[in-house]
Formats: structure tokens, C-alpha cells, sequence
């Protein structure tokens, strides 16, 4: 359901509200400053508004297409800007868009998602006679709303990194990869909405706008500065995710590395007990039938022939000894010289 606030500036930058949208274009053509604030509009609404502020029909498509990267355009009677609110939540980073039309002596706001509420700026934050001098100023004020509260956000983000980075170095078999995955989506998601709005302020600042004054580009340049440190803090966020999932990667080849070996060594002395076993498996079937005694001599040497049987069974125990223990030397010597 769409909403309307109507607000116009005051003495000393207060933002009284107006009670309809008709007192409010009353009030703008009597030459005050007045401010328009959408939300969830329906196209009757803003059609509604097109004629009386010569809204450009390009720029209200735009504002009913919510999948718009932030951009500036300027138009003969207005100057169109979109740019994002960021709203992170239980792991997941909700991208909203902002829609601002700033023309002479008014600012009109659209915006849909949670999160997007600019009519609703803390009156102390909204209260400065910059607001006096122009709708330019007026943007700025709800520009620099916008931009402080992507700060929530972005410190969200960074939080979960730091206890990702904890979960990797403390239980690597519980850890699920999923999170670098979804971190490493908001993060892009961050950067990309970043880059634009950084480009919508240089464009600002270079006066590309004929509805931002001079006066008023000097404190667009301090958005500007915010824009561009939330924009490293992202880049360094995107470093650390991949570092993440380097460190993820080599731990997890460790571990996998380390069990290979010790199967590798359990099935190495399976080899070697197998392989002694079959002199042994042999020793003792030629023991167990005639052929032993004939061998022998037949049942009358029977005192060779067991002395024989037992010096064969040592000489076959003690070569196993041998064998295993020259196999673990060579297959551990670290093992060797620290059990020494």
C-alpha cells in the first residue's frame, strides 16, 4: 500500500509536515522549499506528480523497475538520481533502492524496501539552515542519511568474517564452506552498489548538475569521502575472503594429506604381515602332512625334525622383526630419532 509524507522547509531547516499533497505543490509554487517522500507508490502516484514538477516519464520508469543500478541523470526541470539503502540480517544482505527527484525548490523520494525509510530522518539530524538555502541542500541531508546507515551493514558483514575466520582456525571439520560462499556474494553485492554511488558523487562534485549548486558540493564531498572508505573497507573485506578460503583449502589438503598417510602406513604393515605370514602359512602345511616326516627321515628322526621345525619358525619370527622395524625407519625418520 502506497504512502505519502509531505514536508517543507522552515526557519532554521525545521521540517514541519503537511497534511495533503495539494498544500504541499501550494506551498512549492508559493516559493518554498518542500519535500515529497513515496513510499511503495503505484504509477497514478506518480503520474500524479508528473505534470505539476515536469517529472521526465524515462525517470519514473525507472522508479518502477527496482532492478536499476545507482545512477544520475539530469533532466531540463530535474536532475533523477538512484541510489541503495543496505540492510544486513540474519546472514544475508538486503539490497533496497532509493529514488530521488531534486529540481527547483523541491526533492521528491521513492523507495519500497525495509530499511528505505527516509521520511523518517531523526528531526535533530534534519534540523539545519542549510535546508534553508535549496532543495540541493535538502538532498544532501537525506543523501547523507542514507549513506551513514550502510555503516550498520558493512560492520554486520565484518563481524561475521571475524567469526568465520575463527570457525576455520578452531574446528576445521565442522566448518561449512557455504559462509565464505555467501559472505563473498554481499560482499560483490556491496562493491558493485558502492562503485556507482562513488561515481554519482564524482559526478556531483564536478558540477555535472545544474539543480546542485556550488554551495552546496562542498558538503556532497564529504558523502563522497564516506562512499569511498566504505568502498576500501568492502575491497579489504574481499581480501580477507579470499585469504579465508586459501587458509580453508590448505587446512583442509593437511588434514586430508594426514590421513592418506596413516592409511597409506596402516596398509603398508597389512602388506608386510601378509607377506610374513605366507613362509609361515607354508611352513606350516608341509609340517602338518607326510611329507615332513619323509623329508626327515620318516617318524624315527622326529628329534630333528621338531628342533628344525622351531629354528625355522624363530629365524621366520626374527626376520619379521627386522623387516618391520628397518620399514618404520625408513618410512618415519623423524619418528625414529625422536622415540631415540
Amino acid at each position: 500500500m502506497s504512502r505519502i509524507r509531505c514536508f517543507v522547509v522552515a526557519q532554521k531547516g525545521r521540517l514541519p509536515n503537511l497534511d495533503t499533497l495539494d498544500e504541499t505543490l501550494a506551498a512549492w509554487r508559493g516559493g518554498r522549499i518542500v519535500w515529497i517522500d513515496l513510499e511503495k507508490p503505484e504509477r497514478a502516484d506518480l503520474d500524479a506528480l508528473a505534470e505539476p514538477l515536469g517529472l521526465h516519464p524515462l525517470a519514473i520508469e525507472d522508479c518502477l523497475d527496482e532492478d536499476q543500478v545507482p545512477k544520475i541523470e539530469a533532466y531540463t526541470t530535474h536532475t533523477f538520481l538512484i541510489f541503495n539503502s543496505f540492510r544486513y540480517a540474519e546472514g544475508y544482505l538486503e539490497v533496497h533502492e532509493i529514488d530521488a527527484f531534486v529540481g527547483k525548490g523541491f526533492l521528491l523520494t521513492v523507495h519500497r524496501g525495509p530499511g528505505t525509510d527516509v521520511g523518517l530522518m531523526d528531526s535533530a539530524a534534519a534540523e539545519h539552515a542549510c535546508l534553508e538555502k535549496g532543495a540541493d541542500f535538502l538532498l544532501h541531508a537525506v543523501m547523507d542519511h542514507v549513506v551513514d546507515r550502510k555503516l550498520g551493514a558493512i560492520e554486520g558483514i565484518q563481524d561475521e568474517i571475524d567469526l568465520v575466520e575463527d570457525r576455520i582456525l578452531g574446528d576445521i571439520a565442522t566448518f561449512q564452506p557455504q559462509d565464505l560462499l555467501r559472505l563473498r556474494r554481499s560482499l560483490l553485492a556491496l562493491r558493485k552498489s558502492l562503485f556507482h554511488e562513488r561515481e554519482i558523487l564524482v559526478r556531483i562534485c564536478r558540477g555535472d548538475s545544474p539543480w546542485i549548486g556550488e554551495r552546496a558540493v562542498v558538503h556532497f564531498r564529504d558523502v563522497y569521502d564516506h562512499l569511498a572508505r566504505y568502498f576500501e573497507v568492502t575491497e579489504i573485506g574481499r581480501e580477507m575472503i579470499a585469504n579465508l578460503m586459501e587458509i580453508y583449502l590448505s587446512m583442509l589438503n593437511n588434514r586430508m594429506a594426514a590421513l592418506a598417510n596413516r592409511t597409506n602406513r596402516v596398509m603398508r604393515r597389512l602388506t608386510v604381515i601378509m607377506t610374513v605370514f605366507m613362509p609361515l602359512t607354508l611352513l606350516a602345511g608341509i609340517c602338518g602332512m607326510s611329507e615332513w616326516t619323509m623329508m626327515t627321515g620318516g617318524p624315527d628322526h622326529w628329534r630333528l625334525a621338531y628342533p628344525a621345525f622351531l629354528l625355522g619358525m624363530g629365524a621366520i619370527g626374527f626376520a619379521t622383526y627386522r623387516l618391520l622395524g628397518w620399514i618404520d625407519r625408513r618410512a618415519d625418520p623423524a619418528g625414529e630419532s625422536s622415540g631415540a
